[in-house]
Formats: structure tokens, sequence, C-alpha cells
């Protein structure tokens, strides 16, 4: 990461968007940076949940665990998303793993120095409330989704949700990169990887998506949501 510097990655999330340049130096103080290789733990359950992360390049996966050791996967975070932040409304311990599924360059802040830099630039709050708001709510109705949907209802949720989350619309299309790999759609939608499979070929060949490995294309938006009531 020698080419771009921490400061430069922080620039450009969203959350700090419109900071002054002297409150951006001041967190570039405060900040961590991390380059971590893929399949390793940034932080395990029950551990103090002491720092938020900010993830610039890779991938991570969030995940929880049964009483039985079975796995229920929360999220996967992209570039340009925060985790870890609900040491922020003070989490004492830790209730998910946090693992890396690609080599990651990670920038972490202590809870503690965040809340300090929030007094002194307000305007954070309200944006990392509603972050940590909007959050809650999809691993709600992702467990909703587990309880209430079969499984080709749910993969069919999780394209729509990812649409209207990183969608780029161009004309009547809805641009979706990257795509994730359809191992990774059946973990998240508690489903075989020959389900999900089976439901987007299926749904290729009625011209209602496209997709390989790095991309998804939605022709037919409208279609693809009638489809939940097949």
């Amino acid at each position: 990461m020698a080419d771009k510097s921490k400061l430069w990655y922080l620039e450009n999330f969203n959350l700090f968007t419109n900071l002054k340049q002297d409150s951006m130096m001041e967190l570039n103080k405060i900040t961590v940076e991390k380059e971590i290789d893929k399949n390793q733990p940034i932080y395990f359950p029950n551990e103090p949940s002491s720092s938020i992360f900010f993830l610039k390049t890779g991938r991570v996966k969030i995940s929880r665990y049964s009483p039985d050791g079975k796995e229920m996967i929360l999220a996967f975070i992209n570039p340009g998303e925060v985790f870890g932040e609900m040491s922020y409304l003070g989490e004492g311990e830790r209730t998910d793993i946090a693992v890396t599924v690609e080599p990651s360059y990670i920038c972490a802040i202590n809870k503690d120095d965040f809340a300090k830099f929030i007094e002194k630039n307000p305007a954070l709050n309200l944006r990392i409330t509603r972050l940590i708001g909007l959050k809650l709510k999809s691993y709600s109705e992702r467990i909703e989704d587990l309880v209430f949907k079969d499984a080709k209802q749910r993969v069919v949720t999780f394209l729509i949700k990812l649409a209207e989350d990183n969608g780029k619309k161009i004309g009547e299309q809805i641009f979706v990169k990257p795509f994730l790999r359809h191992q990774d759609i059946a973990d998240l939608t508690a489903c075989a990887r020959q389900t999900v499979n089976d439901v987007l070929t299926d749904l290729r060949e009625k011209g209602i998506i496209d997709f390989d490995r790095k991309k998804l294309l939605i022709n037919r938006f409208e279609e693809l949501k009638a489809y939940l009531k097949k």
C-alpha cells in the first residue's frame, strides 16, 4: 500500500466526507493501519470490543456461531465499509467473529479515541448512528428471511438487496460489481451451492439477469421482484 497513504484512504470514506483538513489530520494520528493476510481472524466472540475498523481493500466475513458450532454468516464487508462499530455504542464484548476472506488493508481506531474525535465533529455522530441502525436492520431482515422464506426466495431476496444497496442504474439495467461466488451466496442465504446455481441459471435463461464471476447485470428488476411470488 506504499503508493497510497493512510490519510488518502481515510479521506475516501463516505463517513468522513466534508471533514476539515485539520480534523482529517487528527483522525490520521489516532488511526492504526494493518495489512492482514487471507483467512486471518481480526477479532473473536467474547473478546473486548475496543476498536472500530474501516476496510479499504480486500474483503471480511462477519459470522456468528450457534452453541452446536453451526456458522451463520451475517455479512461480507467490502472496501469502503465499516465494521466492529458496535463498540461505539458501548458493546463490552464481541458477539461475532470477523475473518478476512482476501488479503485486506484495514484502518483501526480505538473506540475511546473515536468517541473523543466525534465530540469535536458532532456531525459524525448522526452518520455513524444511522449506519449502525441500517446494519442492525439488515441483520434482522436476514434472520427473518432464514425463518420465513424458502431457499429460492432467499436467493432472489439477496439479489434484490444487493442491487438496491450496491447497484448502479444504467438505462433500464442495474449493474452490480463485484459479484459474489456462488458459495458465498449459498453461505449468506443458508442454501446449498447447487440451489444458488439453479436459481441464477433459471433467471439468466429467462433473461432477467446476466452474470459472471466479477459482475451481476439485472435486466428486468421488476420481474426479479415478481419472481419472489412464484
